[in-house]
């Protein structure tokens, strides 16, 4: 008898003590989230960046990046000052309070879940600087860096800070804003479908139709400057992504495993679709073609990567890349619209695409293209079809308001002058090349 109680008191004390531990920092989730958010950092500087800066004219190249590293410190700034609270702080359904206001709260000791608050506030803020640093794409070499700053500071506020609030951000580590609640299931977004890619896809389109298109458009448009900085940039990107997805389960655990891995099958496929694409059509395939496939690829399974098995990542990486290059041509040959970079075609369809797919994919009924999720196809298809909508929606509204703003105080677009010299001189009396 005697034996019999000290065995249930040894049980109850590991129980215990298993439960304290649920409630206490996990070494090997922080140790994953600080590699992620370094990760997801890495993917705007260097990688948008280069990616981006090889795209561009030569006597523009240094604008990009300086657009992107500025970016980089502004959004940080903000989201310390009150970005943060906006996006986490609050349990409204809409936007979040202020009581996170620079960082309140936010010690050695705060938690959010098993790792410390300070690294998961650290991951979110690299989402919300590439996110603005995407838009760069759509209005590259024709918007003065003023109106750059001023709009990013404006749409860090009033566009991502609520929609991010929206999806993930009705408390710490819960999907419980106004996106969550709908129909009882609300949408599903892993990593950033809604939050970041139709978001910054919708915002680049908008910008390119209010500033106009470049000088010589669509005739007579410079092709790429150096190619090599963009391939460069290319697989910096799709080396950043696995901590973009995979940071997103916030643990080092199974499905963080699983994103990873759907997130490099999606790439491939993605990449490898688009440029046998353009083989078949163009008699040659292209390493423009190549790279942007396999941004389509990352874009489009992000929102579905910790929900979607492999095989589901393979259908979707192939109507990525078959999808968004259709779109992209779409874009240039028939509405004319000089989304200088593809950011639209790319993030804005691929983001929808993926997010309406991950309704499909998600479920556990596909046999061997089934996912992690027991949903009701129908049903979790509409809801993330609205998700879509209500997030283009808002996104196109709110930056065409902002850009509005930044007209009216500074001034959007260069002059054509200093735009046929080129914005490295025109806004910072630099060279990215010397002669």
């Amino acid at each position: 008898m005697r034996t019999l109680i000290q065995r249930l008191v040894a049980v109850a004390v590991l129980l215990g003590g298993v439960a304290a531990y649920g409630d206490t920092l996990d070494s090997g989730d922080s140790a994953w989230i600080l590699t992620a958010t370094a990760l997801v950092l890495f993917m705007t500087i260097p990688g948008l960046s280069l990616f981006y800066g090889g795209l561009v004219r030569s006597n523009s190249v240094l604008s990009v990046l300086m657009q992107c590293f500025t970016i980089t410190c502004l959004v940080t700034i903000l989201w310390v000052v009150i970005g943060y609270s906006l996006a986490f702080g609050g349990d409204g359904n809409l936007v979040g309070g202020v009581g996170k206001f620079l960082f309140n709260g936010v010690g050695e000791d705060s938690m959010s879940g098993t790792i410390p608050e300070s690294i998961f506030a650290a991951f979110q803020l690299t989402f919300a600087i590439i996110t603005p640093a995407l838009i760069v794409g759509g209005f590259a070499e024709r918007m003065r860096f003023s109106a750059v700053l001023l709009f990013t500071a404006l749409w860090s506020l009033l566009v991502y800070a609520p929609i991010a609030h929206w999806v993930w951000g009705g408390g710490l580590l819960s999907s419980d804003g106004w996106f969550g609640e709908w129909f009882g299931v609300g949408v599903m977004d892993f990593a950033g479908g809604t939050v970041v890619h139709i978001t910054a896809g919708t915002a680049a389109l908008v910008a390119a139709v209010v500033l106009g298109s470049r000088q010589g458009f669509p005739d007579n448009v410079q092709p790429p400057h150096n190619m090599t900085l963009t391939v460069a940039g290319a697989a910096m990107l799709w080396v950043g992504w696995f901590g973009f997805n995979g940071g997103s389960a916030l643990a080092a655990n199974g499905d963080a495993a699983m994103a990873l891995t759907v997130t490099h099958i999606s790439a491939a496929a993605g990449a490898f679709t688009w440029l046998m694409i353009e083989w078949v059509r163009y008699g040659k395939p292209s390493a423009l073609g190549a790279v942007t496939g396999m941004v389509a690829g990352l874009g489009t399974i992000t929102p579905a990567s910790g929900f979607v098995g492999p095989a589901g990542a393979l259908v979707i990486g192939i109507c990525a890349g078959t999808v968004c290059f259709y779109a992209t041509n779409f874009m240039k040959q028939k509405l004319k619209i000089d989304d200088s970079l593809d950011v639209f075609p790319v993030h804005a369809v691929g983001g929808a695409l993926g997010t309406i797919l991950t309704g499909l994919f998600a479920s556990t009924a596909l046999g061997v293209f089934s996912g992690q999720e027991a949903i009701s196809i129908p049903t979790q298809l509409g809801v993330q079809a609205l998700g879509v909508v209500v997030t283009l929606g808002y996104t196109a509204i709110g930056t065409f308001i902002i850009l509005k703003i930044t007209n009216a105080l500074v001034g959007n677009r260069v002059s054509g002058e200093e735009e046929t010299e080129g914005l490295d001189l025109v806004s910072h009396n630099e060279r990215g090349y010397s002669l």
